[in-house]
């Protein structure tokens, strides 16, 4: 159907590459075995499309035509280049015979799931497949993994660089590996899945809280996962992601600000995420071989439960988070234990606790741990050190809801 408004073209196109442009680039690195290659040739597919469609209509499956487009443009940019080697003319060979209806397999074995293994192989070092599989599968920018790492983001991208090389060099195969190797390829993978619902659950920069297409993709991630490896910490995860997800809606007012967990209209809770949640944890727990993403979530279950913060059972969410410090131990696990404590025996002995922590060193560039302790000095009557973490808190974040809720306190504090 003939589209005459470029702006409606663009909207649905930049509408289309959010919601699949992750699948489009995966099922390319599967066809053409090369990173930079196949990124390259999605965005000429999406600058094609922004040229055919509003003349030619949109195609009854636009996710194939994206790849069939990108197929045929990465060709053409390897002859231009005047390296179509024997291999890489095995390539085009491959190509030139169709993907069909490409990137619309939706089973356990698609193209996501196998990009996911292929950055977390072992050969690759950990930070890197971590990185590499944020950048790749998910789309973030460089700056955003370096922020949720909490380092330079040249560092970062030295880390991708590296980890590319080694793919090619070491020709690490595209695949989910067998199922004797997937308890070992595990961790890292669930570690990747969790960052990137954590980009998606409170997002690092931006005007809005929350990203839904990313821990969208996450949980879809997770229970692939779950689907293909039945263990009690996949379970573990996805349980944690459904009940973080349940939250999603009172989490923001109308107008976009931040409402914290204390003051969300619980109504607004998603219950069926939660049963869903609540169920899988029981599960993971039950097989007492959990980890720390179990733990993690049976502290939202206890959440997800409470009819307001002071229903909340404290003494069982300190009891595990002291849990999963001896499991995991973290400062960030540390500082949600505080918390907790503050909560459960007031805000004097919390405070002591996050400012030990920030002591320590290790949370001084973390914008929650000093919002942390402004809100625990604020309770306390103590104006001037809360005004002072509130600013550094405000300085640290780059989230305008967040940087808006902080000026907000501040304003508070007079």
């Amino acid at each position: 159907m003939h589209d005459p408004e470029p702006e409606s073209m663009q909207a649905r196109l930049d509408a289309l590459y959010r919601a699949e442009s992750g699948r489009i680039l995966a099922t390319l690195i599967r066809l053409l075995g090369d990173f930079d290659l196949a990124e390259d040739a999605v965005h000429d597919a999406f600058a094609a499309a922004l040229e055919c469609w509003p003349q030619e209509g949109v195609p009854a499956n636009p996710r194939a035509w994206l790849v069939s487009t990108g197929r045929f443009k990465a060709i053409d940019t390897l002859r231009r280049r005047a390296r179509f080697d024997a291999w890489q003319e095995k390539i085009g060979e491959q190509l030139e015979v169709g993907v069909g209806d490409a990137g619309a397999d939706e089973s356990v074995e698609d193209d996501h799931l196998r990009l996911i293994f292929t950055c977390c192989h072992p050969a690759l070092a950990p930070e890197g497949r971590v990185a590499l599989t944020l950048r790749e599968v998910c789309g973030l920018t460089t700056e955003e993994i370096a922020r949720a790492f909490l380092i330079p983001a040249p560092t970062l991208a030295q880390r991708i660089v590296r980890a590319k090389s080694k793919i090619r060099d070491a020709r690490i195969p595209y695949q989910v590996p067998p199922a004797e190797e997937l308890p070992e390829r595990l961790d890292a993978v669930l570690k990747v899945v969790y960052l990137v619902f954590n980009e998606g659950y409170s997002a690092s920069s931006g005007t809005s809280v929350t990203r839904a297409d990313l821990s969208g993709e996450a949980i879809r991630l997770g229970r692939l996962l779950m689907e293909l490896l039945p263990e009690p910490e996949v379970m573990g995860l996805v349980a944690l992601m459904l009940l973080q997800e349940s939250r999603r809606a009172a989490r923001t007012s109308p107008t976009g600000d931040l409402i914290l967990l204390e003051h969300q209209d619980r109504s607004q809770w998603n219950r069926e995420h939660i049963s869903e949640g609540v169920a899988l944890v029981e599960r993971a727990l039950i097989s007492r071989r959990f980890g720390p993403y179990t733990l993690q979530a049976a502290i939202a279950a206890v959440h997800s439960e409470a009819s307001t913060k002071e229903a909340t059972d404290w003494p069982q969410i300190v009891a595990l988070y002291s849990a999963l410090a001896q499991l995991a131990p973290s400062p960030v696990v540390e500082l949600n234990r505080a918390i907790a404590v503050a909560m459960r025996d007031g805000p004097e002995a919390g405070l002591m606790l996050i400012e030990a922590l920030l002591t320590g060193g290790e949370l001084n560039d973390y914008h929650l741990a000093h919002s942390a302790r402004a809100e625990l000095c604020r309770r306390l009557g103590r104006q001037n050190e809360a005004r002072i973490s509130y600013e550094r808190a405000l300085a640290l974040t780059q989230q305008e809801p967040e940087q808006r809720f902080l000026k907000k306190r501040l304003q508070e504090l007079g």
